[in-house]
């Protein structure tokens, strides 16, 4: 490895960072729209989403500073986005739809994904554990969103498989590791499968089977 090839990781890793950051914000502004909240509430939503599952990761692993306190310049990146993003919709009177979110969505699940499993292994974590914090860095923030937003979370109620693809995912990120991949190949591996199964599943319309109530008892 060459003395400017770990500076080059940090800033494809950074880069990814921000790109899912982007994608997650998106999809908080859609479903914000979605709810006809005003512009502060939109903001708040994107920022929960786009922030959120990093922040409980780096709380989980005691990183200081959290990962968006590192770089402000994001935050700003956010406001922008959104203010963009309102301004956009309203001028091409776009209706913001579920279906219009699922695509953010299932991009900033990859990347996160991706980036929260290695962060968690650059900690010296066991595997599963890094596997776990990649899951959290990705469905978490949705997760917020939505409870922001008075729905149940859809990670855990649509029936389509969400946090099952970033655990996929995040072993795809565990295996490059301990195989001594070069680390953007495990970035970018475990972010293509993770977010190629979730838009598979939502495109085929894999269901997870729901759990039903036995029929006949009486509540006592």
């Amino acid at each position: 490895m060459t003395a400017s090839e770990p500076g080059l990781l940090s800033h494809a890793r950074t880069a990814i960072e921000m790109a899912a950051t982007v994608a997650f914000a998106l999809s908080g502004v859609i479903e914000g729209a979605r709810k006809r909240l005003d512009a502060v509430g939109i903001c708040v939503v994107a920022g929960l989403a786009a922030f959120g599952g990093g922040t409980i990761r780096d709380v989980l692993l005691q990183r200081r500073p959290l990962f968006w306190v590192a770089h402000v310049e994001w935050v700003w990146v956010l406001l922008g986005l959104c203010l963009a993003a309102m301004v956009f919709m309203r001028a091409r009177h776009l209706e913001p739809t579920e279906r219009a979110m699922q695509w953010p969505d299932a991009l900033g699940l990859g990347l996160f994904t991706a980036t929260g499993a290695l962060t968690a292994l650059d900690t010296a974590m066991p595997p599963v554990i890094a596997v776990i914090m990649g899951v959290i860095t990705a469905v978490f923030g949705g997760v917020l969103r939505d409870v922001v937003c008075n729905e149940i979370p859809r990670a855990f109620s649509d029936h389509r498989p969400y946090a099952i693809c970033a655990f996929a995912g995040g072993w795809v990120a565990v295996l490059g590791h301990t195989s001594d991949w070069p680390q953007w190949t495990s970035l970018i591996a475990a972010a293509a499968l993770t977010t190629l199964l979730r838009v598979t599943a939502v495109l085929r319309d894999w269901r997870l089977p729901a759990w039903q109530a036995a029929r006949g008892r009486t509540r006592r």
